[in-house]
């Protein structure tokens, strides 16, 4: 939260125009673009704080294992040291990373390669602002490859994430290895897809 903080105060928040707005100030050094923190973000902002706690209340006090979803459904079965259970599903935030593991087969007996690819599938988010060589920020203004990718991105960020709380058997591993493809396929491409194609022309500024 505190980089957070520090990088929205160093380059500014974003617009859906993605207008830079830090290149037109005035004398005393305020973009003329911008809008005040308050009231426009602070109310914004605790309107989603409120619909943010009306699910989480609901959650707590209505459906709080969620069938396994939020809590672990094996937590709730009555233990057994001569039962194994049948199939062990992490919680649904992780089952894509999971499911990237389970994915990746072992090698020389080693399940290395696969946790090598769980975190390479978390750490690779990181260097999403050096693989984007569009100059746009705006989703707007993308080019048709750009939006076809992130449409499959989504997909198999999706299809995996279902794949994971699936047992495993040839179809869900052939499925899982393919949507891992395509899920590093949208970073390692990126610097390709985000420079090609007809973008539209951002909007400038012509009144004072």
């Amino acid at each position: 939260m505190f980089l957070h903080i520090v990088a929205l105060h160093a380059v500014g928040s974003n617009n859906p125009d993605g207008i830079e707005i830090k290149k037109n100030k005035d004398k005393d050094g305020i973009p003329k673009d911008g809008i005040p923190f308050h009231p426009y973000y602070s109310v914004k902002d605790i309107m989603g704080v409120v619909a943010f706690l009306m699910i989480f209340c609901a959650v707590v006090f209505f459906a709080p294992a969620m069938n396994g979803y939020f809590l672990e459904n094996a937590n709730f079965v009555l233990a057994n040291p001569l039962k194994t259970p049948d199939h062990i599903a992490p919680l649904w935030y992780l089952t894509p990373f999971y499911s990237v593991l389970r994915a990746i087969p072992p090698m020389f007996g080693s399940q290395f390669p696969g946790v090598l690819g769980m975190g390479a599938a978390l750490v690779i988010l990181v260097a999403l602002p050096w693989l984007d060589r569009s100059p746009f920020k705006s989703i707007r203004y993308r080019s048709a490859p750009f939006k076809w990718a992130l449409g499959v991105f989504v997909v198999s960020f999706i299809m995996l994430g279902w794949l994971g709380m699936q047992p495993v058997n040839e179809l869900n591993a052939f499925l899982a290895r393919l949507f891992t493809i395509l899920y590093f396929a949208f970073f390692i491409l990126m610097p390709w897809y985000t420079s090609i194609g007809k973008t539209k022309p951002v909007p400038e500024r012509t009144t004072e």
